[in-house]
């Protein structure tokens, strides 16, 4: 904490401070866990909750009901001062752990008003590209057979990603190829923070009917002249994300953590569809009349 405070003290506080510096609990699950008390009625976690820790400056109740630590105890960069690494892979197809692999990679920074393309580059997977993944992404085996392999190319890759959050539509899919890529020429383990634009775009734009990156950029107006080339996917990425940091910051998000928990919080139910009622049928020609019994 900078400068000096006051808040309660305690053992019972202590326990509440370590469950959050895991992660946003809410009420109902604090009670459970921390005041032994996994059946209580959820207004009663809240009002118990709010007299433990609304005083307490180290605490804060985030947007979506969750208790989490204040910035400064979570340790979580603003995102003012956050670099993103937007990632964009073509691959052959979808075994990251199997026997496909990347074509193409690029990586777009964003920080602040900076975008740019930091890296970019086809790749030699090795293996013949099926024509099926050539007909979506217009890479053949052609382009490829004088492209680096992979191997090759590790090293900037990695410079490319180093420091900065990485970022991707679908992040589990560009984030397994690219782990896996550099687990095999490399030996090297891929961690830190990530975020995926698909899980934060269903949490923050509303009005849209899905969130794949063609309905997106539809939704707000950005053009993509390279669709499933990794520059141009991940240019609309990053323009992506710089619409959703705008719509977080509306949300109150001010750090990273901030928005790590915006992207994992439980979507709100959707309303069932109300079925009209079922009509009786017009009845067939040799049916019975209907008459007293």
């Amino acid at each position: 904490m900078i400068g000096v405070s006051a808040y309660p003290s305690g053992t019972l506080l202590d326990h509440i401070l370590a469950e959050l510096a895991a992660s946003p609990h809410t009420s109902h699950s604090l009670c459970g866990s921390v005041l032994g008390m996994p059946n209580a009625p959820k207004a009663v976690a809240e009002r118990l909750l709010v007299a433990l820790l609304g005083a307490d400056p180290r605490v804060r109740q985030l947007a979506d009901g969750r208790w989490g630590l204040v910035p400064e105890m979570q340790g979580s960069p603003l995102l003012d001062e956050c670099a993103f690494a937007v990632v964009d892979v073509e691959t052959t197809g979808m075994r990251a752990l199997g026997t496909d692999r990347i074509t193409e990679i690029a990586v777009v920074l964003v920080h602040g008003a900076r975008r740019e393309v930091v890296f970019e580059s086809l790749v030699n997977p090795g293996r013949p590209i099926p024509p099926a993944i050539t007909q979506i992404t217009r890479i053949s085996n052609d382009m490829v057979r004088h492209a680096p392999t992979f191997a090759e190319i590790a090293d900037q890759v990695v410079a490319a990603l180093g420091g900065r959050v990485f970022v991707a539509h679908n992040m589990r899919f560009d984030w397994s190829f690219v782990t896996a890529e550099l687990s095999r020429c490399r030996q090297l383990d891929l961690d830190g923070a990530r975020l995926c634009t698909v899980r934060l775009a269903r949490r923050l734009v509303k009005g849209v009917r899905s969130c794949g990156l063609d309905n997106l950029s539809q939704f707000f107006a950005f053009e993509n002249p390279a669709r499933h080339r990794a520059a141009g996917d991940a240019l609309v990425t990053a323009s992506l994300l710089d619409r959703l940091l705008c719509l977080a910051r509306e949300e109150g998000a001010r750090t990273l953590q901030d928005l790590e928990a915006i992207a994992t919080r439980r979507a709100p139910p959707r309303p069932r569809k109300r079925r009209p009622p079922a009509m009786p049928s017009a009845p067939r020609e040799d049916s019975v009349p209907e008459g007293p019994a």
